[in-house]
């Protein structure tokens, strides 16, 4: 008749407090290795879309020229490499002076660039609800903030009290494909994330003046302008840590003409 020993006592046996030690630092290295492999895997993807955004800039900057202060975009030429072009950005002392694309829905250029390949860096894009040609209440452009200032990642600067103290920093220049437009900062604040300042069309005057109050209220720059029910917006937004918050940045339309 075979005999029984509790588990107790079975967990005590010199030779399995040997196997469990074993077992325990096996798997504790085979982790680390996962570890490790996973994170050289994510430092050579990054570096890989980040060597793909600098050659893509590069192609890109052929039609794009400044004259006279002034941009001259050949929407032509970035509509035959990308459909949905439907602008460009610019704003001073950044390295935003990027065109604008527009698709679906809000996920797909998360993780495509400009050339419509897979990459992490994403593109700046204008959400899928606006309108150009019957211009939304608040147009919202979204962005990854990238550590090497790429995309969004040069936004950062409107933190900085240098950046700050140069009025003529808070002018946004966008151009759809029809129009120049450009904005002038009223707000810009940090936020955790949320959807309220992400209003592309308000219902009536009530709701769009107590949009125009709160956001203003969250700024934190020295910004004193006034803003109206008659203004139309721009809402530039990027991650600002990996724990949800946003950058966020507000400005309201100063000038707009047709593009001859």
């Amino acid at each position: 008749m075979k005999k029984y020993i509790s588990l107790e006592k079975y967990k005590s046996l010199p030779l399995n407090k040997e196997k469990r030690s074993k077992i325990f630092w096996y798997i504790l290295v085979f982790s680390l290795f996962l570890v490790l492999f996973f994170s050289l895997f994510k430092i050579v993807s990054w570096h890989k879309d980040n060597a793909q955004i600098k050659k893509l800039n590069k192609e890109l900057a052929r039609h794009i020229k400044i004259n006279e202060e002034k941009y001259q975009i050949d929407f032509s030429k970035l509509l035959s490499q990308n459909k949905d072009t439907v602008g460009f950005l610019h704003l001073n002392n950044t390295i935003i002076n990027y065109p604008v694309v527009q698709a679906k829905d809000n996920q797909y250029y998360l993780n495509h660039s400009f050339d419509n390949k897979k990459n992490d860096a994403g593109w700046l894009f204008l959400d899928y609800r606006n309108s150009l040609n019957n211009l939304s209440d608040n147009l919202i452009i979204y962005g990854h903030s990238r550590i090497d200032g790429t995309m969004f990642g040069s936004l950062r600067n409107i933190l900085k009290l240098s950046w700050q103290e140069d009025k003529e920093n808070y002018v946004i220049y966008f151009s759809s494909l029809k129009e120049e437009m450009l904005f002038q900062i009223f707000s810009l604040y940090i936020i955790e994330s949320e959807s309220y300042y992400l209003t592309v069309n308000f219902q009536d005057a009530k709701e769009k003046q107590q949009w125009i109050k709160i956001v203003q209220k969250r700024n934190i720059a020295p910004i004193k302008e006034v803003v109206t029910l008659d203004d139309k917006f721009l809402t530039l937004s990027t991650c600002y840590d990996n724990k949800g918050k946003r950058l966020v940045v507000h400005a309201k339309l100063i000038k707009k003409e047709k593009i001859s």
